[in-house]
């Protein structure tokens, strides 16, 4: 089968509320079963909440958040002459910007609290305070990349 072909990426149309892609985009990493309008009001919840506490806007908590997680480097398995290989490489920008999501939406469903928006709301504010377990596993990933840096050479 052949592994050069890339699908193109399809547009993503921005919310309602903010008019933003990125929104839009976090709302369907959220989504559970379809339910859409679920996930957007988790999310324009948790921001309530943001703006509440930190007394700044939740579209810029989620901006500096994701900023601080979205990792620079990670590592991929490079098969070479029988012996596997953690290769480093580095992230392409859309792909710091799904696994920082990602990892954000995890460690929110992870933690203990009452409601989802209250969870994301400190996970958020966690994340762009530089703790919490989203930063964690961002500086696993490069803790990982710096361990396997002797194989860099193997990179493609």
């Amino acid at each position: 089968m052949a592994r050069r072909f890339k699908p193109e990426r399809r547009p993503v149309a921005p919310d309602p509320k903010f008019n933003s892609v990125t929104i839009s985009m976090f709302v369907n990493r959220m989504m559970k079963d379809g339910k859409k309008s679920t996930a957007q009001r988790v999310i324009y919840d948790a921001f309530e909440l943001i703006e509440q506490r930190a007394g700044k806007p939740g579209l810029e908590v989620m901006t500096d958040a994701l900023k601080t997680v979205s990792p620079t480097v990670e590592v991929k398995p490079r098969r070479v002459g029988g012996a596997t290989y953690q290769v480093p490489i580095e992230v392409a920008a859309d792909r710091r910007e799904t696994l920082a999501m990602r990892w954000i939406i995890a460690a929110a469903r992870s933690r203990n609290g009452r409601s989802m928006a209250e969870k994301l709301a400190n996970e958020l504010m966690d994340a762009a305070n530089g703790t919490g377990s989203a930063i964690r596993k961002k500086e696993e990933t490069h803790k990982m990349a710096e361990s396997n840096r002797a194989f860099s050479h193997y990179r493609f």
